[in-house]
């Protein structure tokens, strides 16, 4: 079941367009509105004058995933919220843009990094998600010999598993995968830390440092009340976590599972949503409106999205929520699931909804048809790597606990962490902005412990 990405691409000419409404600023707002410092007037202008191979080296110095960034970036929020052009609602499409100059250089085979001599040192880098990515690309131009290892069979973490293929296709996905492959960083797939090997292993193997981007795999619980409907229509509570019914999910669960399906690893009974399904989404966040999308596409005969909040409040970008709209979603403001009704056999049946109106003087109460409830509102790390691990802590709501310098390590020398595993949870960008943050810290640590073993060498050989 493959969904075609719904944003079309530039032509040459319209690329080319585009980047010519560039101003090319002196103090470019763009640049500061991009977490990570993307050099976006010196790109746009090489664009511009149909340099395309000049324009994607710009775009590496600081990103390792420019395809990537260019479809699920927040750029409305970011560089293009920054651009001054935006003040008379004609910002340049620099996402759009990114992404023309990415998908040109690998359709084309314009450009190929020069392999660094990897003589400074040996790093493991655990997930391959967007900060593992980061991690794994930076640490490698450095002259670091980088290793992955990957619990699936397929790399990208929650780019290849949490975003759906109509917003990015996972070919895309792959080719970045294969780019940082070609510049001598090891994938080591279907390999899960704290089973087949351990972080102590790896130190033992010869790895001066770990990095640890393995993001989050535990729903938050909501426990909503579950209530056992008889056949005539009564309900009873019952002693059952709203949370382990088989008719709820975690939305990333919902997501993983249908890639796996497009990539023939399971079943299609094993995706838990069905053509015809009524669906409830509790959340307001992008993952949510991709929950929502993907189930309209599945065939579902009803999805909507629930929160507890405004609209003015949902962190779901607007061009998100616009499309979910016009796709068939609906949204219920204000509003909570508090009560589940499920028949003897476990199935959901309906749920409540409670609507405080807008003065929170009034409460609304009405029940609805159900089948699947969809949970879109977060989710804590698993604990695996920490239960085998000596000398790594997590705090009391499981993140790995991390300082600031060197920035990133935890609590176990030479182990570090980033994005989402050490609560530093938001957007792709936003993981790549902490990674490279981590990808420095791991640098000076390594350099630092390797100095110091030169000069005990020295003193012992003075002596």
């Amino acid at each position: 079941m493959k969904f075609n990405e719904v944003n079309e691409s530039y032509t040459m000419a319209e690329a080319i367009e585009e980047a010519q409404r560039c101003l090319n600023c002196k103090v470019p707002q763009c640049r500061k509105g991009c977490p990570i410092g993307n050099e976006i007037p010196d790109w746009i202008n090489e664009l511009k004058k149909g340099n395309m191979g000049n324009a994607i080296s710009i775009i590496r110095t600081k990103s390792n995933l420019p395809a990537v960034c260019g479809r699920v970036c927040a750029h409305e929020k970011q560089c293009e919220g920054s651009c001054v052009l935006g003040k008379k609602g004609q910002h340049i499409n620099i996402g759009k843009l990114e992404r023309f100059v990415a998908d040109f250089d690998a359709e084309n085979h314009l450009t190929h990094e020069n392999i660094t001599e990897k003589n400074r040192g040996k790093v493991a880098v655990i997930g391959s998600g967007p900060a593992g990515i980061t991690v794994a690309g930076d640490l490698s131009r450095m002259g670091f010999a980088v290793e992955m290892f990957e619990m699936e069979h397929q790399c990208g973490g929650v780019l290849r598993y949490g975003i759906p293929e109509y917003r990015l296709p996972k070919e895309v996905v792959a080719r970045e995968i294969r780019h940082i492959e070609s510049m001598g960083v090891i994938i080591h797939r279907d390999t899960t830390v704290g089973v087949e090997t351990t972080v102590d292993k790896m130190f033992e193997q010869g790895f001066d440092a770990v990095f640890i981007g393995t993001g989050t795999g535990k729903p938050k619980s909501l426990h909503i009340p579950v209530y056992q409907m008889s056949d005539e229509g009564k309900c009873m509570k019952v002693d059952t976590d709203s949370d382990m019914l088989r008719g709820v999910r975690l939305a990333t669960h919902f997501l993983r599972r249908m890639e796996l399906f497009n990539e023939g690893v399971i079943s299609h009974d094993e995706v838990s949503i069905r053509p015809g399904h009524r669906v409830f989404v509790i959340g307001c966040g992008n993952t949510a409106m991709d929950a929502a999308r993907t189930a309209i596409r599945i065939g579902a005969e009803h999805v909507e999205v629930v929160y507890h909040r405004g609209i003015e409040n949902m962190a779901a970008l607007k061009a998100e929520y616009d499309d979910a709209v016009k796709e068939g979603a609906s949204f219920s403001w204000h509003s909570s699931i508090t009560e589940i009704h499920i028949d003897d056999k476990g199935n959901i049946k309906e749920v409540v909804i409670e609507t405080a109106s807008p003065d929170g003087g009034e409460v609304i109460r009405r029940t609805e048809k159900a089948d699947r409830v969809v949970m879109a509102v977060g989710a804590t790390p698993n604990t695996r790597i920490v239960r085998t691990t000596s000398g790594l802590e997590n705090d009391e709501r499981k993140f790995l606990v991390t300082r600031e310098v060197p920035y990133g390590m935890t609590t176990r020398r030479g182990v570090f962490a980033g994005g989402d595993v050490a609560n530093r949870q938001a957007t792709v960008v936003h993981a790549m902005q902490d990674a490279k943050r981590v990808a420095e810290g791991i640098a000076q640590y390594v350099d630092a412990v390797k100095l110091m073993k030169v000069i005990e060498v020295r003193e012992v050989n003075s002596e």
